[in-house]
């Protein structure tokens, strides 16, 4: 009995093996499949990180502003090592730049000399801004990156993103010009003047002072003073209004040219690059702009 059975239970091994493999088999297949669809690539706000020096995160935008510099910079050398009296090529066309942007800094300030105190503060803004808006753009931007996170759910994280689609890199921008427009105003009209313009101790002063001769003085300076504080307001306004403005349509137009991608990839996204060249040109010209007038309000006296 024993040898009669024994093929029979090796056969129902070798089944139940057999089971067992098409099971792992079908199995590992789902998992891949599973896995293969959880894989995606998200819109985020923020910028991401991809590496870690000590407690210092590198971003993506980070990466793409540090190429930016090292790119303007390298430039900037080669340029100015190759300057002559008679210009040609390349120094014709940086000379044209700097005549028109001069002439329209004067359109605004009315003063050569503050133009040439303002000019390559401003400049400076619209070209790193320009370039990095039009980096944005280049093949591999956004498309050349890394997976992470666990099985079933992995997410594509681009290597490189635009610079001004981070609000930490326009906030930055920002908050530079402010303050650097401040200190221009308080080295060109004194410390106590402007800073007056926000705090107003001047008109409070002069209200025991002047209250006989003008008795509408109690009425008058206080508004002054409250005026004052409001422009306290619309200096952290500026910051927001700058910082908001660049970053919203960069980042709308990197939204906008992936979603058509998506749509179609094959000659579909060609005509709102054109329009996001365009759009990279107007912006980079808006902040510059805007810094000019706030560095010429601030070399003013207040009247």
């Amino acid at each position: 009995m024993t040898t009669q059975n024994q093929p029979v239970e090796n056969r129902e091994s070798e089944v139940h093996v057999l089971d067992e493999a098409v099971v792992l088999e079908v199995s590992s297949e789902q998992e891949t499949h599973a896995t293969e669809e959880h894989v995606g690539h998200e819109i985020s706000l923020g910028a991401e990180p991809i590496a870690h020096v000590g407690n210092f995160t590198i971003t993506n935008s980070l990466l793409n502003t540090w190429i930016v510099v090292v790119a303007l910079v390298v430039l900037a050398v080669v340029i100015r090592l190759k300057l002559k009296k008679i210009p040609k090529g390349i120094q014709n066309i940086f000379e044209m730049i700097v005549e028109g942007g001069v002439n329209l800094c004067d359109s605004v300030t009315g003063d050569r000399k503050k133009s040439m105190k303002i000019f390559p503060i401003v400049l400076s803004f619209f070209i790193f801004i320009l370039v990095n808006n039009w980096l944005g753009l280049f093949p591999g931007i956004g498309s050349i990156g890394f997976l992470e996170g666990g099985a079933g759910h992995q997410v594509f994280i681009p290597l490189f993103r635009g610079g001004t689609a981070d609000l930490n890199t326009t906030l930055a921008l920002s908050l530079v010009s402010v303050i650097v427009a401040n200190i221009f105003g308080m080295v060109s009209v004194g410390t106590f003047k402007h800073l007056n313009k926000f705090i107003n101790l001047k008109a409070l002063a002069q209200i025991p002072v002047k209250f006989r001769k003008d008795p509408t003085i109690i009425v008058v300076n206080p508004i002054k003073f409250f005026v004052g504080l409001i422009e306290i307001i619309g200096e952290i306004a500026k910051v927001a209004s700058l910082s908001f403005r660049l970053f919203g349509n960069v980042f709308a137009g990197e939204v906008l040219l992936t979603s058509i991608a998506v749509i179609f990839a094959f000659g579909l996204p060609i005509p709102f690059m054109f329009l996001e060249i365009i759009v990279g040109i107007i912006q980079a010209l808006i902040f510059a702009m805007l810094s000019l007038v706030y560095f010429s309000i601030a070399m003013s006296e207040e009247h």
